[in-house]
């Protein structure tokens, strides 16, 4: 870890001029840290304005502020080389501008993503972004979902968040605040900023307020069940999911310990066509009409969290490769997500070797970005002292050097993201 410079916390409240407040933390502070790294101050700001001062003053210090919402995922990624000061962004909390007619919503990053979804479910809309339950229920926030990029069930019809969210308002590292896409004030040398601070761990910029497509509530929806052999399972998925029945999702679950699996497709739309593609569904699984499964949309349980992504084709050897690890490291593998290849597993391991072991033969079912990754989310301290959390990335030197462009000093929560940006 890098070494803490002393805030000059004077300087920071000033710069706040009251938009906000600045409050030193004491050790042990459970509120304090970032992933087990502790932080000398925590910075509440109200308003952009606010974000943009407190971060140019410490900026001009030498501080390295790591952004915080509700921390529902503070554990996911690496920990940061050093905090000094925690920005926390939950005052930030204002509906910014909701166009029902277009289907858009405009919102303040400190916003939890289940009061906007309250707000537009008035006009029978939502942004599907599928979070976690429980981190929807612990408040996770616009930015820090923005932030963290979660994959949730129904991507596989609505595609993943970085694909509803039509422009972002981020504040550098140095306090410059730039916009991109819907809305712009001010463009960064033709970067996407919307897409590029999606998923980014808060080491590009500071999300402050973003403006997503919305999708409206399809009147009906219907699930269909089928259980059995992992592998004649994974390949009913894989028709369901080139079929032409459309279904807004295709989850498989694969308990830990099992040959077993289940697939759970979910069909939305008006009553009449649902329950047309319901009986068809049913036959080409031969499967039953069932509630949601109460493993729908929940991660898997484990030690140890990835996110492991697959071809159509590869999520059968992704399944082989869970069994094939707990049988020769004597651990437990459960993996969840959509058929279309993008899914989590839960590892319980006896020790840090055990749980990279497993990791290991899990990518080599996933062998490279084109074909498959494997990324560890979220691991005991020991377990990540020893393995590489991320695996191979594409373009890791392109994403090097956006890092470098939007924050040289690297003031902005080293460490937390791929490649040790």
């Amino acid at each position: 870890m890098g070494t803490s410079t002393d805030p000059d916390v004077t300087a920071l409240a000033r710069s706040l001029d009251g938009d906000g407040e600045i409050r030193p933390l004491e050790p042990g502070d459970p509120a304090g840290s970032i992933d087990g790294v502790p932080a000398s101050i925590v910075a509440r700001p109200t308003s952009v304005a606010g974000v943009s001062a407190v971060l140019r003053e410490a900026h001009a210090q030498g501080l390295v502020t790591v952004p915080r919402g509700a921390g529902t995922a503070l554990g996911w990624g690496s920990p940061p080389e050093r905090v000094d000061m925690i920005l926390d962004i939950t005052r930030l909390d204002r509906l910014i501008e909701h166009e029902a007619g277009d289907l858009v919503v405009v919102a303040e990053a400190g916003l939890p993503l289940h009061s906007l979804q309250n707000e537009v479910g008035r006009a029978g809309q939502e942004l599907v972004a599928d979070v976690p339950p429980e981190r929807l229920a612990a408040g996770s926030t616009v930015g820090g979902t923005l932030a963290t990029a979660p994959s949730g069930p129904r991507r596989l019809q609505r595609l993943a968040l970085r694909d509803l969210v039509l422009g972002a308002t981020v504040v550098l590292a140095d306090g410059t605040v730039a916009t991109s896409g819907g809305k712009v004030v001010k463009n960064v040398a033709g970067y996407d900023l919307a897409k590029l601070v999606t998923g980014s761990f808060g080491t590009l910029g500071v999300i402050v307020r973003a403006a997503f497509r919305l999708h409206p509530v399809q009147p009906a929806r219907a699930v269909v069940l089928r259980t059995g052999p992992m592998e004649e399972v994974a390949t009913l998925a894989r028709q369901i999911v080139a079929s032409q029945l459309a279904p807004a999702a295709v989850e498989i679950d694969r308990p830990a310990d099992s040959d077993e699996a289940t697939v759970a497709v979910l069909l939305e739309g008006a009553a009449e066509a649902v329950r047309s593609r319901t009986e068809e569904a049913t036959a080409l699984l031969d499967g039953e009409l069932a509630s949601p499964p109460p493993w729908w949309g929940q991660l898997p349980g484990g030690d140890v969290l990835a996110k492991a992504t697959a071809t159509l084709t590869g999520v059968t050897d992704l399944l082989r490769a869970a069994r094939d690890a707990e049988q020769r490291y004597g651990a437990g593998v459960a993996i969840r997500g959509t058929a279309a290849g993008v899914l989590h597993a839960g590892i319980t391991a006896s020790s840090a070797d055990g749980v990279a072991a497993v990791v290991a033969r899990l990518r080599i079912a996933a062998p490279s970005p084109r074909e498959g990754t494997v990324t560890v989310l979220q691991a005991p301290s020991e377990v990540r002292a020893d393995l590489d959390p991320w695996g191979p990335v594409a373009g890791l030197e392109l994403m090097r050097g956006i890092k470098n462009r939007l924050d040289p000093g690297r003031n902005l929560a080293p460490g937390r993201f791929v490649g040790g940006i």
